[in-house]
């Protein structure tokens, strides 16, 4: 039996491949950035680990401004230290 393998996506933060399911993706739709619980938003991604010191990493580096070429607004980012919390 063959299974099926989920793509790689690489974290903003440490430059490390994961499949993408155990990373949180942002995505930039018409000039407004939210989290994509889906996975399958149209768009811009951008992806971090599900784990506080990577999504401090990311903060601190401003890798998802860079990434969107736009701040991202705080209540985007309050999310994901909610989801964060709720994930474990």
């Amino acid at each position: 039996m063959v299974t099926k393998q989920l793509p790689l996506r690489k974290c903003v933060a440490c430059n490390n491949m994961f499949e993408k399911d155990k990373l949180f993706r942002l995505v930039k739709i018409n000039e407004m950035v939210c989290l994509d619980k889906t996975y399958k938003a149209q768009g811009r991604g951008a992806y971090v680990c599900k784990n506080k010191a990577c999504l401090d990493i990311a903060l601190k580096k401003k890798s998802f401004n860079r990434s969107f070429r736009q701040a991202v607004p705080t209540e985007v980012i309050d999310n994901l230290y909610m989801e964060l919390e709720n994930d474990r």
